[in-house]
Order: structure tokens, then sequence, then C-alpha cells
């Protein structure tokens, strides 16, 4: 078994990737300032020993380098997301995405690190009209935080190319699931929806509802990261993680209601800013890279995320 750093760990993607790399025997800290993250997303630690958790920032280098010491592989998670905040504050968006990630790479190279998984993301194609987006059609950021993931991808690239550090960049497409936080000012929308459904109120849509996004269960992007960690060899690639089809936001909020019984209507607000219109993977490149492949569709994923936030509304309430 491997010895892992889980940056964001304690976040919505890195605490599912971590329960699952604990339950498969591996060691594993995590590395979070839980400014985002939530320290409940980890209370699986005492079914699991081997889990160490560090409390601190990225934007630190002594921290990244006691984080990363003695650790083989690291997936780096650690960022602050959402296009909405990155607009409202770059500057601090930019030190935690961009000098986070420098600062994860540095203390990887000095400490032997074996290889380095990027979160990275499909807001760096922008609104581009190609789809499916695919790896080596131009990117056009809109954000920030796109601009910012950007710039994560190729700073992987070079420490390949320049200290033959292996990196891999996974371009999540709108993942969803449980532990995602539908509380935040900057929560996706599918929790968002689901909380606002179960609590008979309307759902917020920004725009007309026709906009569409490719969804991926966060089975799937664990899978991914799973993948990326297992392969022979890594170059410094980026790769599109999500299941290759597409739903719109008037379709998915209909979905969502007949699983949940709902009859309520959506309301309707202004575009946001920096938001694209249409998003659409091609996932051959990360098939034949690492074997990805999607094994849960999204109206299962729907149907799995719609009961855990239910039944932890339930919990809430017992309580």
């Amino acid at each position: 078994m491997s010895k892992v750093l889980v940056t964001g760990g304690a976040g919505f993607i890195g605490s599912n990737l971590t329960e699952e790399l604990l339950r498969r025997g591996h060691f594993v800290r995590v590395l979070d300032d839980f400014s985002t993250g939530k320290r409940e997303n980890l209370i699986f630690d005492e079914k699991y020993p081997s889990l160490k958790v560090i409390e601190g920032d990225i934007r630190d280098l002594d921290t990244c380098q006691k984080a990363v010491e003695g650790m083989e592989y690291v997936f780096h998670q650690g960022a602050l997301p959402s296009v909405q905040r990155s607009v409202e504050d770059p500057e601090t968006s930019n030190a935690v995405n961009v000098g986070g990630t420098l600062n994860i790479l540095l203390a990887a190279r000095g400490k032997g690190v074996k290889r380095v998984i990027y979160a990275s993301s499909s807001s760096v194609y922008g609104d581009t009209p190609t789809l499916p987006k695919h790896e080596e059609m131009p990117t056009n950021p809109l954000s920030p935080y796109a601009l910012q993931k950007y710039v994560g991808e190729h700073y992987c690239r070079l420490f390949y190319q320049l200290y033959g550090l292996e990196t891999i960049s996974l371009r999540y497409f709108n993942i969803f699931g449980p532990k995602q936080d539908p509380n935040s000012l900057y929560s996706a929308v599918i929790p968002k929806f689901i909380d606002a459904l179960v609590q008979d109120r309307p759902p917020v849509i920004f725009g007309d509802g026709e906009q569409s996004r490719d969804f991926t269960y966060i089975e799937n992007v664990v899978q991914a990261n799973l993948l990326a960690m297992s392969a022979e060899h890594l170059h410094g690639e980026a790769i599109n993680i999500a299941c290759g089809k597409r739903i719109s936001l008037n379709q998915l909020l209909n979905v969502l209601k007949e699983i949940l019984g709902s009859k309520i209507f959506p309301l309707y607000q202004e575009p946001r800013k920096g938001d694209v219109k249409h998003s659409l993977a091609d996932i051959r490149k990360g098939k034949e890279i690492v074997g990805y492949e999607p094994t849960v569709g999204v109206e299962i994923g729907l149907k799995k995320t719609a009961e855990f936030f239910s039944k932890a509304r339930i919990l809430l309430k017992d309580k």
C-alpha cells in the first residue's frame, strides 16, 4: 500500500477520495485549512487509524514541505473553488490556486514524491462553441478561477519537463455527489436544487435554464484519481474527467423533481458573469492514458445524491 497526501482532503471531492483511499488500505495524510472543507467530512477517521490530518495553508511553503514528507503520491485537491468567488476576490483565489499549487509542486519535487495528481477544471475551455471539448483545442478562460487552474496545469507540465516530477491534470466537469455543501454562497447547482426542493422552496436558476453541463458523479472522479495514481508513466498530461453526456439545468431540475416528488417551479434570475453556456467533454484521451471510463451515470448519481441529502436532513432534524 502507498503513502499519499490529499490536499483539501476535508472538502467535497477530497473527503470522498480520502475515504476510498483509506478503504483500500493506503496511508493517507490530509492537509486542509478548513476554510471551505469541513471537519465532519472526515468523521470516518476513527475507522481508519492510518489517517493523519494536518491543519495548514497551502500558501505556506514550510507547511507544504512538512505535509509531503515521506509521501509517495500527492492528490492536489486543495483550492478556493467557484468562478463567482474568483470574480469577487481574484487576489485571494490566485494566492491559493496558483501560489498554493506551486508550493505543493516545489515541496513534492524537494521531498522525492513519485507523482502529483492535480485537480483542474473544465472552466479552462471557456465558452468556445466547439462541442465536445477535447484536450487539444484552444483554451479560453473566462474567469480568474479558470485562468488559475490553467496556470496550475502548465506548472504541472513544466515540473515534469524541467525536473522529472510525474504529474497529471484532471479537468473536472461539474462534479456532484454526497458531502457537497448546499449552504455555501458558492455551492454548485445540484446540492442547491436538492436543498430547495426538500424544503419546498423554489430553486434558483441563473439565466433561462437551457445552459447545459456534463454533470459527473463523484464516484467517477474518485475512480479517475485512483487510475491516475496507478498508471504506469505520466508526463504532465491534462485529461477530461466527465461522463461525455450533457443535460440542461431545466432537464436536471425536472429529474430531481421526479426523484423527490416535488412540483415546485424554479425562480429564474439574471445570468452570472463568467459562466459558460454549454459544456460537454470528449473523454477518449482519459481512457487512452489512464483507462478512465465513467461507471455511474447522471440519473443514478442524482438518486444517490438526493438520498444522501434527504437522509442528512432527517438526521439533523432528529438532533
